[in-house]
This record gives structure tokens, C-alpha cells and sequence, in this order.
């Protein structure tokens, strides 16, 4: 068997790679997330291009495959304007909880594709989040395997 032939193998297996799944929940965005969702679809058209250009089968199915995700998330995307109060948890508020065992973290809900805990921002859809979404300053959540206490909740900077 030929190198080449092994080559051209795994080239055809990565023709049809799967769909990236997307998720069940509302696309809620933040603008900040908007910009981001526009940025990767102009991104991934101009790598198209590219791939197409080449004609490296791999490179426009991988392409292909992410431009069909992100074009399907700026369809659907449903932006949320920041609140104008944040009395209670709301989609793009931040939030300061401390957990029992002594950690204290601050993240923003924002949406799915936004989400990124360890720069402070977590999903809408998470576990987390929605166990916060409503509740007050005082309110005691669970969180993981133990609990967390609201201390704080912030409205987002503006641009």
C-alpha cells in the first residue's frame, strides 16, 4: 500500500465529518457576543475561499462544516440588551457568589458561545447559571457539590 493511498483514505473519512451540534436552548447573545458570532463567520467565509482556492479537501470540509455552525448561530442569534437593573440575576448581569468553601468567583451570564468560565463568563444555560437566574443578593444556591451565597450582582459596562 502506498503512502499516497493512505493519504487520499483519510482525506475521503474527513470529507463528511459530523455537524456540530447545536444546542436546544435560545440563542441569546450579548452585543459582545454578536460580534463575535459576525467576526467568525467573516473569518471562516475567507478560509473558505481560501480551502476552495487550494482545493484541500480536508481543510473545506472541516471549513464547510464550522461556516454551516456559525452561520446557523448568527440566524438564530437573539440579542439581549444589557438590564437596566440588576436587583435579581438576569441574562448579562454579573455576578459575585461565595461558595463554601471559601472561594469567591464573578462571572457574567452571556450566551453559549460566549461562554468562557475561566475568563468570568459563563452560559445561560448552565447548571450554574440557571440556578442563579432570579434569585437576590442573601439567596444561598447550589453550586456543584456544595453551595454558593449571592454577594454581589452588577449590571455589564456599556460600550
Amino acid at each position: 500500500m502506498s503512502r499516497a493511498f493512505v493519504k487520499e483514505e483519510v482525506a475521503e473519512a474527513f470529507e463528511e465529518l459530523p455537524e456540530r451540534p447545536i444546542s436546544d436552548h435560545p440563542n441569546y447573545v450579548t452585543a459582545g457576543g454578536l460580534v463575535q458570532i459576525d467576526a467568525e463567520v467573516s473569518r471562516l467565509s475567507a478560509e473558505q475561499e481560501k480551502a476552495n482556492a487550494g482545493g484541500d479537501r480536508l481543510a473545506i470540509a472541516r471549513v464547510g462544516r464550522d461556516l454551516r455552525y456559525w452561520t446557523a448561530r448568527r440566524t438564530t442569534a437573539q440579542l439581549v440588551q444589557p438590564p437596566d437593573d440588576c436587583d435579581l440575576v438576569r441574562f448579562g448581569c454579573i455576578v459575585g457568589i461565595a461558595r463554601d468553601d471559601g472561594r469567591t468567583q464573578t462571572f457574567q451570564i452571556v450566551g453559549e458561545d460566549e461562554a468562557n468560565p475561566a475568563q468570568g463568563t459563563l452560559s445561560h444555560a448552565s447548571p450554574l447559571a440557571r440556578v442563579l437566574l432570579g434569585k437576590k443578593v442573601g439567596d444561598v444556591v447550589s453550586a456543584g457539590r456544595g453551595e454558593a451565597e449571592i454577594i454581589s450582582i452588577g449590571q455589564p459596562q456599556r460600550p
